[in-house]
């Protein structure tokens, strides 16, 4: 299937809901459609395309906590902190990674109660959603770089493209029309179209299975007794 544009999408979106693309009500529920269709997905896939590396931030001086930055917006997952070595190096690249190994809060706080005997940071624990600490207490200034995964910003008139209308059109369409059901109160027994939510709904879920296995290849995921499929 041919990618999606904003346009395209829009028009096959109102193509499916047998509605005018100019039609107020379909263009007032469209960005909770997308937003909606887009959190599913997201969430599912785990897609290569939303992991980032942010380097853009540091650690303080004898303070274990650090703030995530939020250069690509929040992140949604932490998956790995590397401080930087030696300290004051601002590019991973130019100097080298020192991977943290996830920690209990109660681990960090038993061990490293104080910042005696500060040093190069060993472990890390995520707090909230923006804050991690870091035991032992850092000794120096140094650059940390984060890698986890982000949203991308909505399909919109000026986000014209995303990785899933790109990548996964059909699925994102599918993911799309169950929304549309809800939206048209085709879910229950006694809507106009039970059968509407359904169908979209066993499509989408056909899809699904075969875009987590593409997304397992690019990740070198697959299990040695899973051969992937010719074509």
């Amino acid at each position: 299937m041919t990618a999606y544009t904003y346009a395209t999408y829009v028009t096959a979106l109102s193509t499916e809901m047998v509605v005018p693309s100019t039609d107020a009500n379909f263009n007032a529920i469209l960005p909770t459609i997308i937003t909606n269709a887009e959190l599913r997905l997201y969430r599912e896939l785990d897609l290569v395309d939303t992991t980032v590396r942010d380097s853009s931030a540091t650690l303080a001086l004898s303070t274990r906590n650090f703030t995530l930055p939020s250069t690509n917006g929040t992140f949604i997952v932490c998956e790995q902190l590397n401080v930087i070595t030696p300290a004051g190096t601002t590019n991973p690249e130019a100097g080298t990674r020192n991977p943290l190994i996830p920690a209990s809060i109660d681990t960090l706080d038993f061990l490293w109660p104080s910042t005696s005997g500060s040093t190069l940071p060993v472990y890390f624990s995520m707090i909230d959603q923006d804050i991690a600490i870091v035991g032992p207490f850092p000794d120096q200034t140094y650059t940390v770089e984060v890698v986890g995964t982000y949203r991308p910003p909505s399909l919109s008139t000026s986000v014209t493209t995303t990785p899933l209308s790109v990548f996964f059109p059909d699925l994102f369409l599918a993911a799309s029309m169950v929304e549309v059901a809800a939206y048209q109160r085709n879910f229950g027994a006694m809507a106009d179209d039970p059968k509407q939510a359904q169908s979209w709904e066993a499509h989408y879920q056909t899809l699904i299975k075969d875009a987590k296995t593409e997304e397992a290849r690019k990740k070198y995921l697959l299990g040695h007794n899973e051969t992937p499929r010719a074509g």
